[in-house]
């Protein structure tokens, strides 16, 4: 006799089924499944700039993550280390690493311990430094291991102490002024990082204390591809027209004139000087007066004489003799010139110029921009007056800036009037120090470029499953449920009967 098939067990069986899928689907359809970001950590980085006259240190930070693989860097403090720049220490290079310390210690406390170990740090040497390897590589190379010896000491990641090249500088410090404006990427309303369409590109002036660099963006393609500077950040390509004038810095530039003005004047050892106030007067050894590879030491040459500089107050012929030191006619790219004969396209757009520009210019109350007629008559004014009345005027000012101020700007109009061509664009140019209460200056942008190596920290953390991932499982899990009923169905009313 034939066994039937209970059908409210069957019933039971078939209602219990349809209510496990319609939870599990619902469980599974209103469940939130989604990414979470963890924490953005903050990272950090060191860069000292090692300059001619002085080095200094800057802290830089980011969030850990990038934007189109260029970190988003901001100036955390900085601190200028105490006395010269290291090319000064020729002969003691172990004390061009020892100088250093007392700014890395101030560094250190500034960053979480735990981090100090992935700290990158960086050491960029400049002109003064790019001098000393022409004069004497062996010193330049052992002031360079030193400070080296000195950074490793320190539990950071020391990524190298090198000499920049006058473009890279230049490059670097236009980079700077270009983030610090948002002209590379700005943050828009919605919370988002753009690239502005309409962003302004500023050109870079930067005066040291042993070069000079100009760099911007042409309207043309850049002719010379020894001062063309390809480059890529945000995502973005740009072609840099940059140029550095080693020894055309300013103390270069001075000194030149002092040997000028020497060599005239031979072989007297009282010298008229232009640039120097009326009732100055300065006295040197022949020995620190040539002991530069930017000037041409006299035949014969002995640097135990002494000569005197007698400061005659003259503006106009210390303005005339500025022209006497760079060379304004010689231009194989005629008219695309500089000044030495160096390739430049017409300048394009505004400008900002810093360092030497910047304190020479705030000094005379000519900062951040000034009318051309003022601006030459404010100098005007200033390098006629005697020195005892500039003594009396500024008490508390350095006797080699009271004295150097005069030539400075002198030296300054000259090159940007009639070496960089800006007579018609004089307006378009801004002289600052900072931007954004970062310093304008090679470091940043070096730092900038750099964080392109530093691989983001950002990782995504996974919670749930993914939506596909999801909804591929709520299919599978109903259809061998909707399955597994079908058989008992069909097992239940055509089965065997007993």
């Amino acid at each position: 006799m034939d066994k039937p098939c209970f059908k409210p067990v069957l019933l039971g069986i078939t209602l219990l089924a349809i209510a496990c899928m319609t939870v599990i689907a619902l469980v599974l359809t209103v469940a939130k499944h989604q990414t979470v970001d963890l924490p953005y950590s903050t990272q950090y980085g060191i860069v000292f700039d090692a300059g001619s006259t002085h080095t200094s240190l800057f802290l830089y930070q980011w969030p850990g993550n990038k934007e189109n693989n260029t970190g988003i860097v901001s100036q955390k403090l900085t601190c200028d280390v105490k006395g010269d720049g290291i090319s000064s220490y020729v002969t003691n290079p172990p004390d061009a690493g020892q100088s250093l310390k007392e700014c890395i210690d101030v560094a250190m406390t500034a960053i979480p311990p735990s981090q100090l170990s992935t700290t990158p740090v960086y050491l960029g040497a400049t002109a003064g430094m790019r001098l000393l390897m022409l004069e004497n590589q062996t010193q330049a190379e052992r002031i360079l291991a030193e400070v080296t010896k000195a950074i490793q000491s320190y539990p950071f990641d020391f990524r190298g102490a090198r000499i920049l090249t006058g473009m890279e500088e230049g490059a670097y410090g236009w980079i700077t002024i270009n983030y610090l404006l948002e002209g590379f990427i700005k943050y828009a309303f919605d919370g988002r990082w753009v690239h502005p369409k309409s962003g302004k590109i500023q050109g870079a002036l930067d005066l040291g204390g042993a070069s000079a660099q100009i760099s911007f963006t042409p309207k043309d393609p850049v002719k010379d591809p020894g001062s063309a500077f390809d480059l890529q950040l945000y995502g973005y390509r740009y072609q840099l027209y940059t140029y550095s004038y080693l020894c055309y810095g300013k103390d270069q530039a001075l000194k030149m004139l002092q040997a000028y003005l020497h060599m005239a004047a031979r072989p007297s050892s009282v010298v008229q000087h232009p640039c120097y106030h009326r009732n100055y007067s300065l006295t040197l050894k022949l020995g620190e007066l040539y002991n530069s590879p930017c000037v041409v030491k006299p035949l014969p040459f002995d640097p135990a004489l002494k000569v005197t500089f007698l400061g005659t107050g003259d503006s106009q012929l210390c303005l005339s003799l500025m022209k006497s030191i760079i060379n304004l006619t010689d231009c194989s790219f005629y008219p695309d010139c500089g000044f030495n004969g160096v390739y430049q396209p017409p300048v394009n757009g505004e400008f900002f110029a810093f360092s030497a520009y910047f304190y020479t210019f705030n000094f005379l109350g000519l900062a951040p921009r000034t009318p051309l007629p003022r601006v030459l008559a404010t100098i005007e004014s200033y390098c006629n007056k005697t020195w005892d009345t500039l003594v009396l005027e500024y008490p508390k000012v350095k006797e080699t800036y009271l004295r150097d101020y005069c030539g400075s700007a002198h030296y300054i109009m000259t090159i940007l009037l009639k070496g960089f061509k800006f007579n018609d664009s004089w307006d378009q140019i801004y002289f600052y120090k900072q931007a954004e209460d970062n310093d304008i200056g090679w470091t940043l942008g070096y730092m900038l470029n750099l964080t392109n190596l530093i691989s983001s920290d950002r990782p995504l953390v996974i919670t749930g499953v993914q939506h596909s991932q999801w909804a591929a499982e709520v299919f599978f899990i109903v259809f061998v449920l909707f399955l597994s009923i079908l058989i008992l169905i069909v097992l239940c009313a055509w089965g065997p009967k007993h």
